[in-house]
């Protein structure tokens, strides 16, 4: 018996970055998603460090809730129109 296929797709996504210029820095956070912060002293930085915490804020998301749904819960795509 073949073992079952596992494999991850990734999908590029887009959300919506707020870039401002604060002092000697730029502060930076995803409009959509709380919690998504962060800052640089130049404006690449600042994209860099962002991109880098959107992908670990929904990498840890992605596993808390796979440690605490049940074995019969359904994941599925959900799409709306903004």
């Amino acid at each position: 018996m073949a073992a079952p296929l596992c494999y991850t797709v990734h999908v590029e996504r887009e959300f919506t970055a707020v870039i401002e210029k604060r002092g000697r820095w730029y502060v930076a956070y995803v409009e959509e998603i709380p919690g998504v912060n962060t800052q640089g002293r130049t404006l690449a930085e600042a994209r860099r460090n962002l991109k880098e915490a959107l992908q670990l804020v929904l990498e840890t998301n992605r596993r808390l809730a796979a440690k605490e749904r049940s074995r019969d819960a359904r994941r599925e795509p959900i799409a709306v129109e903004v």
